[in-house]
């Protein structure tokens, strides 16, 4: 049964106006990643709101382990799928480990209390994403990193089959995107499914994964990172020249820099 499985999948912002997202077609295996690169403005965000059903597609289908979102209810989506939005704020004086333990809710009712087999998922979603020593501290005092890396907790501790991430590693230094990644990598092996958004192709060629190129709403290209990452290819969808530099020691990694 397919983790995801998205056909044609259109979004129209406004009536009249161009669609956002034009008959798109995905699918994803378990256990398997995808990522979706493209420039600003190509819908990656909106594709991830629609597969969550947070946004209303105006077109096609999107199903959740064989099942149309439309009829899964909200309970149902959250034991299916964990989200990673790119960024949050709040208000509220919640603790790092209040929002880690937010993904158990899931699991355990939004009127019940937190087992200590909970709390114990949570403060290891914590130790996995190396901010254990922040549990305590309140999730509004964080930096913008700090938060990306609670999000992902909060992700983990819901424990669910697949996890959907809008640019989880926007604002990581290159430590913490290198922990995210490994992370990544480590669901696969668990059979979890991972579908990310990212503007890095080198991610997907790090993570060997497979990828979905967006641009103007349309997918133009999905297929190993491998294949499909190319610098002409990579050049057409970001409408600038690039410059592919490989690594020696370690076939098929690349990473793509602007040339000025």
């Amino acid at each position: 049964m397919k983790a995801i499985e998205i056909i044609g999948l259109s979004f129209h912002r406004t009536r009249q106006g161009p669609p956002t997202l034009d008959g798109v077609g995905l699918d994803l295996a378990e256990g398997e990643t995808i990522c979706i690169i493209g420039p600003n403005g190509a819908g990656k965000s909106t594709l991830v709101m629609c597969v969550l059903g947070l946004l209303r597609h105006s077109g096609g289908r999107v199903a959740i382990a064989g099942d149309d979102i439309g009829a899964l209810s909200r309970l149902e989506m959250a034991r299916r799928a964990a989200y990673v939005p790119q960024g949050t704020q709040s208000t509220f004086a919640f603790s790092v480990r209040d929002i880690a333990l937010m993904g158990r809710t899931a699991h355990f009712g939004s009127l019940s209390a937190p087992s200590s087999r909970d709390r114990h998922i949570a403060d290891d979603a914590l130790e996995r994403t190396g901010i254990a020593h922040l549990r305590e501290r309140k999730f509004a005092e964080l930096s913008g990193g700090e938060r990306q890396l609670v999000l992902i907790a909060r992700a983990l501790a819901q424990d669910t089959p697949l996890i959907v991430m809008d640019e989880p590693t926007s604002g990581l230094d290159l430590g913490n995107q290198r922990r995210v990644l490994a992370m990544i990598r480590e669901l696969a092996s668990a059979h979890k499914s991972v579908l990310m958004t990212t503007h890095a192709p080198d991610q997907a060629l790090n993570l060997n994964c497979a990828v979905g190129l967006l641009r103007a709403g349309r997918l133009i290209a999905s297929g190993p990172a491998a294949e499909i990452c190319d610098k002409r290819t990579m050049e057409a969808l970001y409408g600038a020249p690039l410059t592919r530099l490989t690594n020696a020691e370690r076939a098929g990694l690349a990473a793509f820099v602007p040339r000025l």
